[in-house]
Protein backbone atom coordinates (compact mmCIF):
# COMPACT_ATOMS: atom_id res chain seq x y z
CA UNK A 1 0.00 0.00 0.00
CA UNK A 2 1.56 3.37 -0.91
CA UNK A 3 1.86 5.86 2.25
CA UNK A 4 1.34 8.62 0.18
CA UNK A 5 -1.91 10.15 0.58
CA UNK A 6 -4.35 10.22 -2.62
CA UNK A 7 -4.79 14.22 -2.55
CA UNK A 8 -7.74 14.50 -4.98
CA UNK A 9 -10.01 11.73 -2.52
CA UNK A 10 -8.74 13.46 0.64
CA UNK A 11 -9.73 16.55 -0.90
CA UNK A 12 -13.20 15.74 -2.13
CA UNK A 13 -13.88 13.34 0.21
CA UNK A 14 -13.79 16.33 3.25
CA UNK A 15 -17.22 16.30 5.02
CA UNK A 16 -16.04 19.34 7.24
CA UNK A 17 -18.02 19.78 10.67
CA UNK A 18 -17.30 22.30 13.04
CA UNK A 19 -14.12 23.62 13.71
CA UNK A 20 -12.11 25.89 16.17
CA UNK A 21 -10.67 28.09 13.46
CA UNK A 22 -12.87 31.13 13.05
CA UNK A 23 -11.81 34.22 11.10
CA UNK A 24 -13.54 36.98 8.62
CA UNK A 25 -13.55 38.69 5.71
CA UNK A 26 -15.68 41.29 3.93
CA UNK A 27 -17.61 38.48 2.20
CA UNK A 28 -17.99 36.85 5.85
CA UNK A 29 -16.78 34.08 7.23
CA UNK A 30 -13.86 32.22 5.50
CA UNK A 31 -12.84 29.57 8.62
CA UNK A 32 -11.99 26.65 6.96
CA UNK A 33 -15.46 24.57 8.58
CA UNK A 34 -17.02 26.77 5.56
CA UNK A 35 -14.72 25.36 2.38
CA UNK A 36 -17.84 23.02 2.16
CA UNK A 37 -20.96 24.65 3.39
CA UNK A 38 -22.73 26.53 1.04
CA UNK A 39 -26.14 28.30 1.68
CA UNK A 40 -26.91 28.25 -1.89
CA UNK A 41 -26.55 24.54 -2.28
CA UNK A 42 -30.43 23.49 -1.31
CA UNK A 43 -31.63 26.05 -4.22
CA UNK A 44 -29.81 24.06 -6.76
CA UNK A 45 -31.48 20.62 -8.44
CA UNK A 46 -30.35 17.70 -6.48
CA UNK A 47 -27.03 16.29 -8.15
CA UNK A 48 -26.38 19.10 -9.89
CA UNK A 49 -22.90 20.68 -9.54
CA UNK A 50 -22.41 24.13 -7.83
CA UNK A 51 -21.66 27.05 -10.16
CA UNK A 52 -20.06 29.21 -7.72
CA UNK A 53 -17.90 26.33 -6.13
CA UNK A 54 -14.31 25.10 -7.63
CA UNK A 55 -12.47 22.69 -5.95
CA UNK A 56 -9.13 20.46 -7.55
CA UNK A 57 -5.37 20.54 -8.01
CA UNK A 58 -3.42 24.03 -8.60
CA UNK A 59 -2.21 23.05 -12.05
CA UNK A 60 -0.88 26.89 -12.34
CA UNK A 61 -1.01 30.55 -11.04
CA UNK A 62 -0.93 33.49 -14.06
CA UNK A 63 -0.79 36.91 -12.06
CA UNK A 64 -4.20 36.63 -9.97
CA UNK A 65 -5.59 33.49 -11.68
CA UNK A 66 -5.25 30.04 -10.48
CA UNK A 67 -5.70 27.39 -12.80
CA UNK A 68 -6.86 24.01 -11.20
CA UNK A 69 -8.31 20.29 -12.44
CA UNK A 70 -11.28 19.33 -10.57
CA UNK A 71 -11.21 15.66 -9.53
CA UNK A 72 -14.70 15.55 -11.97
CA UNK A 73 -11.76 16.78 -14.82
CA UNK A 74 -12.89 20.75 -15.19
CA UNK A 75 -10.28 22.65 -15.62
CA UNK A 76 -11.43 25.55 -13.18
CA UNK A 77 -9.97 29.19 -13.61
CA UNK A 78 -10.01 30.93 -10.22
CA UNK A 79 -9.80 34.97 -9.70
CA UNK A 80 -8.79 35.90 -6.45
CA UNK A 81 -8.69 39.86 -6.17
CA UNK A 82 -7.95 42.52 -3.10
CA UNK A 83 -11.07 41.30 -1.51
CA UNK A 84 -10.49 37.20 -1.76
CA UNK A 85 -9.49 35.80 1.56
CA UNK A 86 -6.87 32.77 1.81
CA UNK A 87 -6.90 30.15 4.09
CA UNK A 88 -3.31 27.93 4.43
CA UNK A 89 -3.53 26.27 7.66
CA UNK A 90 -4.15 29.90 8.93
CA UNK A 91 -5.37 33.08 7.12
CA UNK A 92 -2.89 33.74 5.11
CA UNK A 93 -2.00 35.73 1.63
CA UNK A 94 -2.54 34.57 -2.30
CA UNK A 95 1.23 34.49 -3.00
CA UNK A 96 1.46 31.52 -0.23
CA UNK A 97 -0.42 29.54 -2.58
CA UNK A 98 1.71 27.17 -4.69
CA UNK A 99 1.31 24.66 -7.85
CA UNK A 100 0.49 21.39 -6.78
CA UNK A 101 -1.72 22.93 -3.40
CA UNK A 102 -5.32 21.11 -3.45
CA UNK A 103 -7.87 23.76 -3.76
CA UNK A 104 -11.29 25.03 -2.61
CA UNK A 105 -12.68 28.29 -3.68
CA UNK A 106 -15.93 29.93 -3.26
CA UNK A 107 -17.31 33.17 -5.11
CA UNK A 108 -19.06 34.51 -7.99
CA UNK A 109 -19.10 33.00 -11.87
CA UNK A 110 -18.46 35.63 -14.62
CA UNK A 111 -19.27 35.64 -17.75
CA UNK A 112 -16.21 34.47 -19.21
CA UNK A 113 -16.85 31.77 -16.72
CA UNK A 114 -13.77 32.32 -14.59
CA UNK A 115 -14.83 31.92 -10.53
CA UNK A 116 -14.22 35.77 -8.56
CA UNK A 117 -13.52 34.18 -5.30
CA UNK A 118 -14.58 35.58 -2.05
CA UNK A 119 -12.53 32.55 -0.15
CA UNK A 120 -10.02 30.33 -1.31
CA UNK A 121 -8.30 27.51 1.00
CA UNK A 122 -5.74 25.68 0.16
CA UNK A 123 -5.04 22.09 0.88
CA UNK A 124 -7.45 21.69 3.59
CA UNK A 125 -8.03 18.42 4.88
CA UNK A 126 -10.63 16.88 7.35
CA UNK A 127 -10.08 13.04 8.54
CA UNK A 128 -11.30 10.58 10.95
CA UNK A 129 -8.54 8.61 12.59
CA UNK A 130 -7.91 5.81 14.94
CA UNK A 131 -4.52 7.38 17.18
CA UNK A 132 -1.90 4.66 16.74
CA UNK A 133 0.94 6.47 18.47
CA UNK A 134 2.41 9.88 19.64
CA UNK A 135 5.79 11.40 19.84
CA UNK A 136 7.33 14.81 20.22
CA UNK A 137 4.46 16.91 18.12
CA UNK A 138 3.62 14.17 16.19
CA UNK A 139 0.38 12.45 16.22
CA UNK A 140 0.42 8.90 14.19
CA UNK A 141 -2.66 7.95 12.73
CA UNK A 142 -4.54 4.89 10.81
CA UNK A 143 -6.93 6.74 8.07
CA UNK A 144 -8.67 4.34 6.22
CA UNK A 145 -5.72 1.68 6.61
CA UNK A 146 -3.12 4.94 5.57
CA UNK A 147 -0.78 5.87 7.90
CA UNK A 148 -0.91 9.61 8.12
CA UNK A 149 1.63 11.83 10.39
CA UNK A 150 -0.14 15.01 12.08
CA UNK A 151 2.06 17.50 13.22
CA UNK A 152 1.44 19.47 16.29
CA UNK A 153 2.10 23.03 15.36
CA UNK A 154 3.42 25.41 18.25
CA UNK A 155 0.95 28.60 18.48
CA UNK A 156 -1.38 26.99 16.06
CA UNK A 157 -2.61 23.56 16.46
CA UNK A 158 -5.80 23.41 18.82
CA UNK A 159 -7.61 20.48 20.88
CA UNK A 160 -11.27 20.22 21.24
CA UNK A 161 -12.06 17.80 23.92
CA UNK A 162 -15.90 16.39 24.63
CA UNK A 163 -17.21 19.30 22.23
CA UNK A 164 -15.70 21.54 24.96
CA UNK A 165 -13.87 25.04 23.58
CA UNK A 166 -10.81 24.76 21.92
CA UNK A 167 -7.45 25.31 23.92
CA UNK A 168 -3.81 24.85 22.94
CA UNK A 169 -2.74 22.05 24.89
CA UNK A 170 -3.55 18.50 22.93
CA UNK A 171 -1.53 16.71 25.36
CA UNK A 172 -4.92 14.68 26.12
CA UNK A 173 -4.85 12.87 22.79
CA UNK A 174 -4.64 9.90 23.54
CA UNK A 175 -3.15 6.19 21.83
CA UNK A 176 -5.58 3.72 20.46
CA UNK A 177 -8.46 6.91 20.40
CA UNK A 178 -10.68 7.83 17.47
CA UNK A 179 -9.98 11.38 16.76
CA UNK A 180 -11.08 14.18 14.14
CA UNK A 181 -8.44 16.31 12.47
CA UNK A 182 -8.75 19.42 10.53
CA UNK A 183 -6.03 20.62 8.99
CA UNK A 184 -3.51 21.73 6.05
CA UNK A 185 -2.00 18.27 3.78
CA UNK A 186 1.45 19.26 2.99
CA UNK A 187 1.14 17.84 -0.47
CA UNK A 188 4.10 14.99 -2.11
CA UNK A 189 3.63 13.46 1.39
CA UNK A 190 1.18 11.16 3.96
CA UNK A 191 1.30 14.08 6.68
CA UNK A 192 -0.83 17.25 7.51
CA UNK A 193 -0.17 20.18 9.92
CA UNK A 194 -3.28 19.87 12.22
CA UNK A 195 -5.71 23.03 12.64
CA UNK A 196 -7.88 21.48 15.11
CA UNK A 197 -7.86 18.12 16.80
CA UNK A 198 -11.26 16.58 17.97
CA UNK A 199 -11.07 13.98 20.84
CA UNK A 200 -12.27 12.34 23.59
CA UNK A 201 -10.52 13.32 27.07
Amino acid sequence: MSTTIDRRRLLTGAALGAAGVVTGSAFGSFAPEDALANDAVSALEPGMPDPNFAEGLVRSIDDDVISALGSDGTLWRVRVTSGTSVWKLTPTTFDKVAVGDGLYARGARLDDGTLAADSVWANIVNLKAHVVSISDRKIHLDHNDERIVAHVMPGISAAVYNGTPAISDVSMVQVDSHVQVLGAWIPGTNEVEVSTIYAAA
